[in-house]
């Protein structure tokens, strides 16, 4: 099955992001943190880590903490 990203906007409404699989959880974090700013760029607001189908992690915000 593999890992994988699940894109969200604020309202969480999923979105369409980049269709990245990955055999380990640490490889799509890694992912993750090199192209979050993209992500929210692009209009992902939030993500959920997936095995398979199967959420592991989430929703997650993209957007950093206010201070």
């Amino acid at each position: 099955m593999g890992y994988r990203w699940r894109y969200q906007d604020s309202t969480e409404v999923d979105v369409i992001g980049p269709d990245e699989r990955f055999d380990e959880q640490a490889d799509a974090e890694q992912w993750l943190e090199e192209n979050w700013p993209d992500l929210l760029d692009g209009g992902v607001d939030q993500v959920t880590l997936l095995d398979g189908d199967t959420p592991v992690y989430g929703p997650m915000s993209l957007h950093p903490p206010e201070q």
